[in-house]
This record gives C-alpha cells, structure tokens and sequence, in this order.
C-alpha cells in the first residue's frame, strides 16, 4: 500500500505534470473496470434531529434550528416523487439521535422505500451488528458511515459529547455492517478538518482491512470538504479543486475496483471534469433539507449543506448521454432512452 510520505508528496507537488500523468492512470483504470458507466442516487432527509453535539456540523445538538422529521406519509411523499423523476437508487439520511429515530423508525422507512426504489443505502446513527440486520431484513442493502477523521485527538476535539464522541464504536461501525449481510459499504473522511494526507492514508488502511476480512462487499470512498455551516464558528482548514482532483486520482489507482462518489455540494464544472477521472457514483436532483423536496411545513429549516450543483435528474442523464456516459439506475439496469 502507498506510504503517508509518498501521498503527502503527491498532494504537495505543484507541477502540472504530475497532476496530469495522475489523472492519465486513474482514467484508464476506471474505464478499464467500469467503462463509462455512472450510477445516479439521490439522498432523501427523513429526520435533522440529532443527540450529539460535533462542532463542524448544523444538525449538531446545540445548535439552534428548525428540527424536523417526517411522518410515514410525509415518507411516501418524498419518495414518489423521487421515484417520478426516475431514481431507483435512494440514500435515506438523518441526524444521530436514537431516541428521534430508533430502529423502529428506520425499519419502517425502509418498508416505505422498498415500494419506491430498487436499491436502498442509510447513512444514520451507529448500531450493533444485529440492529443492522434487521435493517438488512427489511430492505436496506447499503450502509453509509464516515469516520470523519481518523486522528484521535483531533477526533476528541471537534466530538463534543453524545454517542459519535465514542471513536472506536464508530470505528467498528463497517464492520458490523458486514457481518450483517450488507452488501455495500461506504466510507470517507471529511477533508479539511484534520491533516488531510494523514487521513487518506488512515482510510486506506481501513479499507484494505475491509476488504481483506469482508471480500464479497462492495465498496465505495467519499470525500466532501467541510464548508462554514450556519449556526456553526468552526475553523477548517480549506482543501482546493487540484488536491480533491488528486485524491480522487489517487484512490482509483490504490483501489482499482471501488465506487467512487461525488456529491452535489460541488460545484457543477467540477463534478463534469472528475466523471473522467475515477467517479463512478453521483447525486442528482439533490435536496439536503428533511423533506425538502415536496413537504411546505419543512420549507423554512436550514439544509445540512448548500447544494452547489442543482442540476435535475433529467438534466444530469442529459449531460451524461451527451459525454457518452451510460447512466444506471440500478445495479443492474441502465437506463438507456427510457427517460428523454
């Protein structure tokens, strides 16, 4: 695996060169293991409530803003109308908080969305193995969890209190997942908010445990760059459009057959121009507040980040077919001139 000095030379070389025969390598590896095909999801916020307090993040226990959480029909609302727009491929979100959304909850969601979507990920709460499997039992085949940073002072520092102050639990948290029976996983960092090198070199190093130990899972890496939030007075540190470039480069050269996923809190350009590096998965026609796509009484709320790319699902399949990119719904169907 590549040492923590060679990646910080990497992200530290300032010659174009460099940068381009990156890109060069991580190009010719993601069309040689997955041509040009691009996965479409899009996230759904069921709940903002949340019990620990992390000081980078709006939905934080302390901060003050309109908490929201939807009802069962609130639910089926938000996902018909994903559904209507073509995705298949839903990410159900929510803040951590286990009294707000317990696993009854979720289980319940999930029995919503599997009439609505082929394939369902969450990215909530930490839980036991067993709790993931009675998500795995009703519908939910993906897990999202990001360790945020793998520095554990650091970790402390910005971890305030509540459950996701506990570095190990969360640690531990892909595993259990696996052990339950998920089939995909997903795991990242948050740039800008410890050494950025010393954490993709920790995440590296995870993800090869991972796939060492749980072979048959499916792995994707994400990586979003922490932005001044409302509510929040955090200092970060910022990471530029060249060194996310080569992260992204760099990830698909270490691990030549993993999903790599990019969110629409970047900007537009941005996302276009790395669909030739090594992304493989990508957002469309996001909303990042609860119930933001379709309830009015959740209007109002602040979202967990501003959406920079707010392009619309047809919008996207557009762009995609016109750069020769073939757009999957699924895993296992790609969409073709279904939707025009």
């Amino acid at each position: 695996m590549i040492s923590l000095v060679d990646i910080k030379n990497i992200l530290h070389d300032p010659s174009h060169g460099s940068t381009e025969q990156l890109a060069q390598n991580a190009s010719r590896l993601t069309r040689q293991y997955f041509g040009r095909t691009i996965t479409l999801y899009a996230p759904l916020y069921l709940s903002n409530f949340c019990s620990s307090y992390c000081t980078y993040c709006g939905f934080h226990s302390h901060n003050r803003i309109k908490r929201f959480k939807l009802t069962d029909a609130q639910m089926r609302q938000e996902m018909s109308f994903l559904a209507k727009q073509g995705i298949e491929n839903v990410l159900l979100l929510t803040g951590e908080s286990y009294q707000a959304t317990p696993l009854s909850y979720l289980k319940e969601a999930a029995q919503i969305a599997k009439t609505h979507f082929s394939n369902i990920s969450m990215e909530v709460h930490p839980m036991d193995e067993e709790e993931y499997r009675e998500l795995f039992a009703h519908g939910v085949d993906g897990i999202t969890v990001y360790q945020e940073t793998y520095n554990r002072k650091r970790y402390k520092e910005v971890h305030i209190s509540g459950k996701k102050a506990d570095h190990d639990y969360r640690l531990g948290t892909p595993e259990r997942a696996a052990k339950s029976g998920m089939r995909h996983i997903s795991l990242g960092i948050l740039l800008g908010l410890a050494d950025t090198a010393e954490d993709l070199h920790a995440l590296y190093q995870h993800l090869h445990w991972m796939e060492r130990h749980y072979p048959g899972v499916e792995y994707s890496v994400s990586f979003p760059r922490l932005r001044a939030i409302k509510g929040t007075d955090f200092a970060y540190c910022d990471v530029d459009d060249i060194t996310l470039v080569k992260i992204i480069c760099l990830t698909r050269i270490q691990f030549p057959r993993i999903g790599i996923n990019l969110s629409t809190r970047e900007e537009a350009g941005l996302r276009d121009h790395a669909l030739e590096l090594g992304i493989t998965r990508i957002s469309a026609g996001s909303n990042t507040s609860v119930g933001g796509y379709t309830v009015t009484a959740a209007k109002k709320q602040d979202p967990q980040f501003d959406i920079k790319d707010q392009r619309s699902v047809k919008d996207i399949i557009a762009i995609l077919k016109k750069r020769n990119f073939d757009p999957v719904l699924t895993d296992w169907r790609s969409i073709g001139n279904e939707i025009d």
